[in-house]
């Protein structure tokens, strides 16, 4: 149940979305240089968030930060902008397993551009995912870093949970984890029956290379075709912006691994998590500035071969989400 300072705080979000100051955030805005580069007809942006009015839509108690609206609209704005066609919309960790706010969106733009991918937890009930499936959902989401969670036996407890939830319905399991946890749980990464997507680059740093520690767990995991990763919202991986020329490596290193085991996501409309002395978690915090049209330039850097590409774009999504 909200308390009343919570309501508050949310309720005035809600006043700003026409005002100059949500303007400032839009996410039409994220594309500052246009796209370079011939995006092939059925492209994907694998990893993407929506916030919704905060009255409808309310947010976890337990959330650790609050971002400004979203919308859906505002998502097939930057579906134009970068002319992709289809999109997932990944539960983030502010809505907790409260997932109406990504059901809602995906429900907008339609089955022909929108997928997602659900938060959910071990007393949901088997109707109620079925009607997620209905309705959009491909996978369940484990959001191990947001919180702060590296304890491989937790990690393992909740992917167990989570397999024998997605197995039945043909899902996949997306992980939020950093590379420590990948190496110290290969082996049931690799014996998982389902298949397993890791995002944001499975959490390594640019700056550390390809030779940083748990990068090779990762690669043998994507070579035998175990699982997925997303090279998605370049900028948490890099200390290089706007290019991010330092993740180039880890990118190139995973496409040469299995091109067939490669998705781009922006992770649009790029919240900003960081815990600071003076924020408390109701604050609405700014996006961070990210161009997202230079960030797509940089899948041409990464990959110059176009049929490789496709198969980022537009293959591997199709496959994993069942467009």
């Amino acid at each position: 149940m909200l308390i009343r300072r919570d309501a508050l705080r949310m309720a005035g979000a809600a006043l700003i979305v026409g005002s100059p100051f949500a303007r400032a955030f839009a996410a039409a805005s994220t594309v500052s240089t246009p796209v370079d580069f011939d995006v092939p007809r059925g492209g994907c942006d694998c990893h993407v968030h929506v916030v919704g009015d905060p009255l409808r839509f309310p947010m976890a108690i337990g959330r650790v930060y609050t971002p400004p609206p979203a919308s859906a609209d505002a998502l097939l704005d930057l579906q134009r902008a970068l002319r992709l066609d289809r999109v997932i919309i990944v539960q983030p960790s502010f809505y907790g397993t409260d997932n109406a706010a990504i059901l809602d969106a995906i429900r907008q733009l339609g089955p022909g551009r929108a997928r997602g991918v659900a938060v959910i937890d071990e007393t949901m009930p088997p109707g109620s995912l079925e009607a997620m499936r209905t309705a959009g959902v491909r996978g369940i989401r484990v959001n191990l870093e947001t919180a702060g969670e590296v304890d491989p036996a937790l990690a393992a407890r909740r992917l167990g949970t989570a397999i024998g939830q997605a197995q039945a319905r043909g899902w996949h399991i997306q992980l939020y984890t950093r590379l420590s946890v990948i190496a110290s749980m290969a082996g049931e990464f690799a014996g998982s029956p389902v298949p397993l997507v890791f995002d944001h680059f499975a959490g390594a740093q640019g700056a550390m290379g390809p030779a940083q520690p748990g990068f090779d767990a990762l690669l043998t995991l994507v070579r035998s075709g175990k699982a997925y990763v997303k090279i998605s919202g370049a900028y948490r991986a890099s200390k290089a912006a706007p290019t991010y020329d330092d993740v180039a490596p880890l990118a190139k290193a995973l496409v040469a691994a299995n091109p067939d085991r490669v998705l781009w996501g922006s992770d649009w409309p790029h919240t900003d998590p960081t815990r600071l002395p003076d924020r408390v978690p109701t604050d609405v915090t700014p996006f961070l500035p990210i161009d997202d049209g230079m960030m797509l330039n940089q899948l041409s850097r990464w990959v110059p071969d176009a049929a490789l590409r496709r198969k980022i774009l537009v293959d591997n999504p199709g496959r994993l989400y069942g467009f």
